[in-house]
């Protein structure tokens, strides 16, 4: 089940309804059986998967509290036993495999491919990340581990965010559904307009930009440009972008109507005016996550606040330097089994880097100079960092780039028209969205109730008739592979 289809409105339909009308008890379980059901649309056989990875932080969180510190260890590598473990068979076992027979081979072996078919399971790369972050802040003692299962495994497997996040901390969600929340129309008035937003991003534009996009990364790169490369670099970033902030709008959408207040995961990423300003506004839960229980271990960085905040002022040296590798390059393989994804996280450390290094070099420049030359070096980068992404294999990737720092290669376009006129407009379309946000929205607010229901007729008016007439199934969520 996906959110952009009849299948999904009509779930809503009915536990929407449902879940208002009966008492706190039956309510949790409504949402828990109701996320299983969405999950099992899919494929009920994998159900086992994720009610592994439930039941084992459970039951190991149950226990730290009443285990010595050796054994909280050994309880804490249980339970990162299993849910890695279930994540590298599925996600990385044949690539890794793969990789070692090919490598073998070069020193005259004649070893064939493993001939696996191994299904990777929706969404196991959120729940277990999800999952895993309880149990850790457990045994760090941030939280207290939750002796209600139906609680616990509605938080684990709620299903608007099940399949692609936001990936939530247990602090997070937990206390509000451990209470019978009112009804509220403000609140299903707000997730109602969140889930038109939402099905606007993704089936009018992330999904009408996709068929540009691949036709673009199909032709040979010889036969393109600099300026074509360009393109579709930019392109890509947006179709990527309108899709998963379109998945995080319908899935904070469908948790606010029932009550429950979900993090943002994206706020305007491309007017990031730094790599870090970026990662702070892109796939927010995700970025947070990676600090918080990969990068700052990895960087011997003792985490003793409960709030965990920002990182402050960390001085470079070659342990910091070499987590930061480390951490992108695990970033970029925990989006995909290829080689490709780890040039893409190894390509951003590089830029977080350079940006540490040359920082100091800025501070004595005016604010405002700073900041829009910062957002004009940023999203170029940020986009060129989409091309190994999107592309098929490394050398693909890097002729890509090679060809944005050759001269030469500026001249003719190999693509269709429409193709450079699309991102153009998309270009300006989101920087005055942005500026609008900021400067329309807020004036309209302060001339009162009357002007506020004008203008969001006028939008919902435009949006809706859209969403219906291009909402169809045909494209699942870009994130969902991951």
């Amino acid at each position: 089940m996906i959110f952009n289809s009849v299948t999904y409105i009509l779930l809503l339909i009915i536990v929407v309804p449902l879940y208002w009308a009966f008492p706190y008890r039956i309510r949790l379980i409504l949402v828990f059986f109701s996320s299983l059901l969405f999950y099992a649309f899919w494929r009920v056989d994998f159900l086992w998967i994720m009610l592994l990875s439930v039941f084992t932080d459970y039951i190991v969180a149950l226990n730290l509290p009443f285990r010595s510190y050796a054994q909280k260890k050994m309880l804490l590598f249980v339970s990162l036993g299993i849910n890695l473990g279930l994540l590298f068979y599925f996600k990385y076992l044949l690539f890794f495999a793969n990789n070692a027979i090919r490598f073998a081979n070069i020193f005259g072996t004649d070893f064939d491919n493993i001939p696996l078919n191994i299904i990777l399971p929706l969404g196991i790369s959120f729940y277990t990340f999800q999952t895993i972050s309880y149990t850790v802040d457990v045994y760090r003692g941030f939280i207290k581990p939750e002796k209600d299962f139906i609680l616990y495994a509605c938080y684990v497997t709620f299903f608007p965010q099940l399949i692609a996040g936001p990936i939530l901390r247990a602090s997070e969600v937990i206390h509000q559904f451990a209470k019978r929340i009112p009804f509220s129309w403000e609140n299903v008035i707000i997730g109602l307009r969140r889930i038109i937003y939402g099905l606007f991003l993704k089936v009018v534009l992330a999904d009408n930009i996709s068929p540009l996009v691949d036709d673009g990364f199909l032709m040979p790169v010889e036969s393109i440009s600099a300026i074509d490369v360009w393109t579709l670099a930019f392109l890509f970033g947006f179709q990527i972008y309108f899709d998963f902030s379109a998945y995080s709008h319908i899935a904070l959408g469908s948790s606010r109507i029932m009550g429950i207040y979900f993090p943002e995961n994206f706020h305007f990423p491309y007017m990031a005016s730094s790599p870090k300003d970026f990662w702070r506004r892109w796939h927010i839960s995700l970025s947070s996550w990676i600090r918080d229980y990969l990068y700052l271990p990895l960087a011997g960085i003792k985490v003793n606040d409960k709030s965990i905040g920002g990182l402050g002022n960390i001085t470079l040296n070659k342990r910091k330097n070499r987590a930061l590798f480390a951490t992108w390059a695990i970033m970029g393989l925990w989006h995909g089994a290829n080689w490709t994804f780890v040039l893409w996280g190894i390509f951003h450390a590089f830029v977080i880097t350079a940006y540490r290094i040359l920082t100091p070099l800025t501070l004595k420049l005016p604010y405002f100079i700073r900041n829009i030359g910062g957002i004009a070096v940023t999203i170029p980068l940020m986009m060129l960092a989409w091309i190994p992404f999107r592309s098929s294999s490394i050398d693909i990737s890097f002729a890509m780039w090679l060809k944005i720092v050759r001269p030469n290669e500026y001249w003719g376009l190999g693509m269709k028209e429409n193709i450079y006129l699309v991102t153009t407009l998309i270009t300006l379309g989101f920087v005055m969205t942005y500026f609008l946000k900021y400067t329309l929205a807020p004036y309209i607010k302060r001339k009162g109730a009357l002007a506020i229901i004008t203008a969001e007729t006028l939008m919902f008016s435009i949006l809706i008739p859209l969403v219906i007439v291009f909402l169809r199934p045909i494209n699942q969520f870009i994130y969902f592979q991951f």
